[in-house]
Order: C-alpha cells, then sequence, then structure tokens
C-alpha cells in the first residue's frame, strides 16, 4: 500500500466519528454525532456554491426546467417496459442533454418485458347486474375468449384465505379486500395474491387497488407468478366494488362475476441512460443520481417517474452549464423497466458489479417532486453523521429519515454496502395517483418540482465535491 492511499484512509477514518443514533418520531433519525471540526467546516464552507445553485434555478431556470418537463409528458405520455414510445423518450432525453451541452452521454442495452394490455371488462350476474371497472396487473395472463365465469369469495387477508377450506376456493373468482395500512405492507395482495389464491384452485383473482384513497381509480403496478402454481388471470378493482362486494357478502348474496382479460407478452431490448460530469480529480469515482424513465400504460407517468427522472437528468447537465465541477464525477441514470420488477438496475448492477466500490453514494427520485424535505438515508451511522451535516446547508429543506430500503432501484445496491439516500417530500398524497389514470402533469406543481431540481443539483455536488468518500 503506497504512502498516499494509507494516508487518505486514515483521514477518513479520523473525520468522522459518531457515537448514539436515536430514532425519532416519524422515522426521522436523530443522531449524535461527533465529527472532526476540520470536516465541519469544509461542509459549511459550500454555503455560497449551494445557494449560488439553488438561486440560479429556482430564479432563473424554473420556467424553462419545467417546460421541457411538461413538453416530454405531453409529447410521450405513459411508457410503458418495452414498448416503442419508451424507445422514443429515451431518444429525447438523449438529444436534450446533447442540445444542452452535456457530451458524457452512453447507454446500455436491457432485455426487458413487454406486457401489453388489451380488452379488459367484468360484469356482476348476480345478485344483479352491474358493471365493474378493472385494470389488469402486469404480466397477469389472458382469460380464456369466452372469459371466466365463477362465483366470488371476499376475504380480508391472506391469514382468512388460509383458514378457509380448499374446496370452497376452488373454481372462484377471489376478491382481496385489504385495509391500506401503508404501500409497502399492502402492496403485497396484488404482487403475490394470484398466487396465493392459485394454490387453493381459484379461477382469478381482484385486488382492492393499493391506494388510501378513491374516487372509483383504479391503480394497476406488477405481480408475480409462484413457480409449480398455475398462473391465474389478476386485475384491481376499486375501492367502492370491493366494498360493494364485502357488503353483499356480509348480507349473504351469492356474488358471480364474468371477467375477460386480453393482453400479449415478450422480450425487447430497451435501454438504461448514462449521463456523466467527469470529476475533476478522481473520475473513476461516481455519485449517482437516478430516476425510471418508465411508467404503467396509464394516465402520463408524470409523478412516476417523470419528475424524479427529469430532476436527475437535470444534475449533470446544469452543473455543467453553471461549469461548476465535482471531484468525483457525478453520474445520473434513466433507469429503464423498473414498473416490472427493477429490470435495469438489476442489469446495471450485474454489468457493474466489479465496480460498486467506485460508487460513493447514490441517490434516486421515485416516490414524487413534490415540496423538498430532505433525505431518505441508508448506510452506516458514520455515513448519517456526514449527510446530516451538509443537509444543514439546506435548512428548512433539513430533514433526515431512515425508512431502511430508501429508493426503488437503488435498494438493491444499498443492499451490497452502498450508501444511498432517496428524495423526502411532502408527498402524502403520492398513492392516490400512483399507477392510475390519474399521474398526469396535472399532479406536478412547477415551484415544488423545480426546487426539488435545485436541492436534488446542490446537494449531490456537495456530497460529490467532498475531500472524503461518504464512509462505507
Amino acid at each position: 500500500m503506497n504512502f498516499s492511499l494509507l494516508l487518505l484512509i486514515l483521514i477518513q477514518i479520523l473525520s468522522v466519528k459518531c457515537t448514539v443514533i436515536i430514532n425519532g418520531p416519524d422515522n426521522n433519525v436523530i443522531n449524535k454525532c461527533n465529527l472532526d471540526p476540520a470536516l465541519i467546516a469544509e461542509i459549511a464552507s459550500y454555503k455560497n456554491t449551494t445557494e449560488f445553485i439553488i438561486n440560479e434555478i429556482t430564479q432563473k431556470w424554473g420556467t424553462k426546467f419545467f417546460s421541457q418537463f411538461k413538453q416530454f409528458i405531453d409529447i410521450f405520455g405513459a411508457r410503458p417496459s418495452g414498448s416503442k414510445i419508451l424507445e422514443e423518450a429515451i431518444d429525447h432525453m438523449i438529444d436534450l442533454a446533447l442540445k444542452n451541452g452535456l457530451d458524457g452521454v452512453t447507454t446500455e442495452d436491457v432485455n426487458v418485458p413487454h406486457w401489453v394490455r388489451g380488452e379488459e371488462s367484468a360484469v356482476m350476474i348476480s345478485p344483479r347486474r352491474k358493471n365493474i371497472a378493472i385494470l389488469g396487473f402486469g404480466t397477469s395472463i389472458c382469460t380464456p375468449p369466452q372469459g371466466i365465469t365463477a362465483k366470488v369469495i371476499v376475504v380480508r387477508s391472506f391469514e382468512d384465505l388460509n383458514t378457509i377450506n380448499e374446496s370452497q376456493i376452488r373454481g372462484k373468482i377471489v376478491v382481496f379486500d385489504p385495509p391500506f395500512i401503508s404501500y409497502g405492507k399492502t402492496v403485497i395482495y396484488r404482487t403475490q395474491g394470484a398466487t396465493r389464491a392459485a394454490e387453493k384452485g381459484a379461477l382469478a383473482t381482484l385486488v382492492r387497488s393499493v391506494t388510501p384513497f378513491s374516487l372509483y381509480t383504479l391503480h394497476t403496478g406488477s405481480q408475480y407468478y409462484g413457480e409449480n402454481v398455475t398462473k391465474i388471470p389478476t386485475a384491481a378493482i376499486t375501492h367502492e366494488d370491493a366494498d360493494l362486494m364485502r357488503s353483499l357478502q356480509t348480507a349473504g348474496k351469492e356474488i358471480t362475476l364474468t371477467i375477460k382479460m386480453f393482453n400479449t407478452f415478450d422480450m425487447k431490448i430497451s435501454r438504461n441512460t448514462i449521463l456523466d460530469l467527469k470529476g475533476s480529480e478522481d473520475p473513476r469515482k461516481f455519485v449517482i443520481v437516478s430516476g425510471h424513465i418508465d411508467s404503467w400504460d396509464v394516465g402520463q407517468g408524470a409523478m412516476d417517474d417523470g419528475g424524479g427522472m427529469m430532476i436527475s437528468w437535470f444534475v449533470p447537465v446544469i452543473l455543467k452549464y453553471f461549469k461548476i465541477t465535482p471531484r468525483r464525477t457525478i453520474r445520473s441514470i434513466l433507469w429503464t423497466a423498473e414498473e416490472p420488477g427493477l429490470v435495469g438496475a438489476a442489469a446495471y448492477l450485474k454489468a457493474h458489479e466489479n465496480e460498486l466500490m467506485n460508487i460513493t453514494f447514490i441517490m434516486e427520485s421515485d416516490e414524487g417532486t413534490f415540496a423538498p424535505l430532505g433525505l431518505d438515508i441508508a448506510g452506516t451511522p458514520e455515513a448519517r453523521c456526514v449527510i446530516q451535516e451538509i443537509l444543514k446547508l439546506f435548512s428548512p429543506i433539513d430533514k433526515i429519515t431512515e425508512s431502511g430500503s430508501p429508493g426503488s432501484d437503488i435498494t438493491m445496491f444499498i443492499k451490497k454496502g452502498v450508501p444511498g439516500a432517496s428524495l423526502l417530500n411532502a408527498n402524502q398524497r403520492y398513492f392516490w395517483y400512483h399507477h392510475s389514470e390519474a399521474d398526469t402533469i396535472s399532479v406536478q406543481n412547477e415551484i415544488d418540482m423545480t426546487n426539488c431540481a435545485a436541492f436534488w443539483t446542490a446537494v449531490s455536488f456537495v456530497i460529490a465535491d467532498l475531500s472524503i468518500d461518504i464512509p462505507r
């Protein structure tokens, strides 16, 4: 080991000392840190630069930035994995980066699922006739051409399902009607419901849309068939229709539905898009900012994840324009095929696994671009202490939380030991619109999104420019 490398390691060890982590209300992380005064002073020295970045973006670039985003959403709309429109959207973002003067743009091919929704319908035959709105889950199989007509059984949970004798499930349509607790806890009925019901002989499943609020809104998403289990059709229904069928069953009424679902499935080649602003001193090391460019086939994918993709695309582009170059490379990645199962991120990880030590920090915005609040962190106590100190530059955008799994695409990198964070923002209504026709440009707000872009740019610059790597 040479002397310079040894000295660098010693500096990193001595610069960061963190003692106690206390979890406060709402998972807010309150750190009792004992950082080296020299590091605190170094971080504080970025105040003028961060204020310049934020002021320039919010006061001079907001309207142009949001206009570029709105144009993207208006032109391309929904961008499903494997679709031609997704590839055209990728080309557009590449061209836009090049026109804005960023030359470090590359792509990497990814083999992705291409599931195309066809006709979908459901009709309640008894105890009265009523059309039931449905929205198939990604990779669901079709029904037979004549559809499936069967009696319905409504259950609250997998525990309820397991208490029912298999003979009472076989040949029926299972309706999962779970209360919304949180997305992470409730989404299992969408992702696993078809497999669990098929194990008991069900012909199809319908799932109460995974959302805390409904105006007769349908929410789609991925589902995954288990091994050695018969694949059955599966789709979302609204809260209102789930409530109706629950009420009818409680009243002792026999419910019969006819479901028809048609779709196609194959594999296509898509691309992860990589935009680099090369570091001035150690370009082999990266701070990654990211968001996914694909969406579901409903709505416009404006919130999920057009906004997160756009603010991440913006970081190297605007820093290049400002002629502000950090020590390390800032790499923006527009992930492809996140929605069908983090496909683009998994492909990138596989291709770059031997380079993980070069990723000093990884960031993702994929839970809205509403008013920015701070960061949701994953990493060592030492890493959290440094990030907490950095966030003092952005008060009042200085909240730090620790959910345990920030982001979606970046989770697999964090599990490999890479420290990271996702954008924390005022997204209390995020799941009102998520994976539905309501995810449109109308959900986005120019001021909020511009503030997200400014914060995202400035905080990633500081992390990429510090004299020390974020501790692993």
